[in-house]
């Protein structure tokens, strides 16, 4: 799931995120293993969204980014992999993906970039899941709710029509 969170096509706003949560809340003892599962799974979908963007080049990287976002973004990329590391802290709705796209394109040394992404993603699923199997009685709780089944049900939708549209958008990109 780290893997698809990471990717060009598949669009699971705080998928991984609410994984490792749950997991965590069920198997306190293990929260560290799953965070670094996440971790190996965010990292091995973000190499693979690299790699695209390293075959794209920077002339491709406008079929895929609005040239708006991607002033920004070469800007942030141009500072270097610490930054692209800090940015991988932040969790969705922030658009991390064309960050990852841009890294590739714009020359980013490999190593660099993912190493600060697995630091970053290694610190953010580490807290989740820290945090989930300290408060984990609360939070499978809750999960038996009423407004549990209806916030995933609204998450479930969410990521089929945000995978539709992406689906359809790389499509239209690759075709032009």
């Amino acid at each position: 799931m780290g893997a698809l969170d990471a990717s060009l096509v598949f669009y699971l706003p705080l998928g991984i995120d609410f994984v490792v949560i749950l997991v965590c809340a069920r198997h306190p003892e293990w929260f560290w293993v799953y965070a670094l599962l996440a971790m190996a799974g965010s990292v091995a979908g973000a190499a693979g969204t690299f790699w695209v963007g390293r075959t794209i080049g920077e002339r491709g990287l406008t079929r895929f980014v609005r040239q708006r976002r991607l002033r920004r973004v070469k800007r942030s990329v141009n500072r270097g992999a610490f930054v692209l590391g800090s940015l991988a802290l932040i969790p969705p709705p922030f658009p991390f993906t064309p960050f990852v796209l841009a890294s590739g394109a714009l020359g980013v040394s490999p190593g660099a970039f993912l190493g600060a992404l697995a630091a970053a993603r290694s610190l953010r699923f580490g807290i989740e899941g820290a945090l989930a199997s300290h408060y984990g009685s609360h939070i499978l709780r809750w999960t038996k709710t009423p407004a549990f089944g209806t916030i995933v049900g609204g998450f479930i939708a969410l990521a089929v029509i945000g995978t539709i549209v992406s689906v359809v958008i790389v499509i239209r990109n690759t075709r032009d």
